[in-house]
């Protein structure tokens, strides 16, 4: 079992940055690829940015592509999610999750936990 929580959201201007984090307990983080992903209200659950187990290789979904970093500490299980450049369109609850099976997927079927989503509201 991995217990994710996640910390960092709030309510930022249009331009403006948050960081995310994601600290994870119960197992340690270098065994998962890693996952953020968001939910805006009356829409389903998007893909934003996955790490693979060493954080060599990242993937991003082309809306925050240049905007967004993920990246991972795996000594302080935490990943993290710098927010750059924020629009209002990136006003969403956002989840990380763990993926035990894969290298990093965009595909949230392939997360095995989830932390409970911290709310990200930009103004515009």
């Amino acid at each position: 079992q991995v217990q994710l929580v996640e910390s960092g959201g709030g309510l930022v201007q249009a331009g403006g940055s948050l960081r995310l984090s994601c600290a994870a307990s119960g197992r340690t983080l270098s065994r998962f690829a890693m996952g953020w992903f968001r939910q805006a209200p009356g829409k389903e659950r998007e893909f934003v940015a996955a790490i693979r187990r060493s954080g060599d290789i990242t993937y991003y979904a082309d809306s925050v592509k240049g905007r967004f970093t993920i990246s991972r500490d795996n000594a302080k299980n935490t990943v993290y999610l710098q927010m750059n450049s924020l629009k209002p369109e990136d006003t969403a609850v956002y989840y990380c999750a763990a993926d035990s099976t894969t290298w990093g997927s965009r595909f949230a079927s392939d997360y095995d936990y989830w932390g409970q989503g911290t709310q990200v509201t930009v103004s515009s």
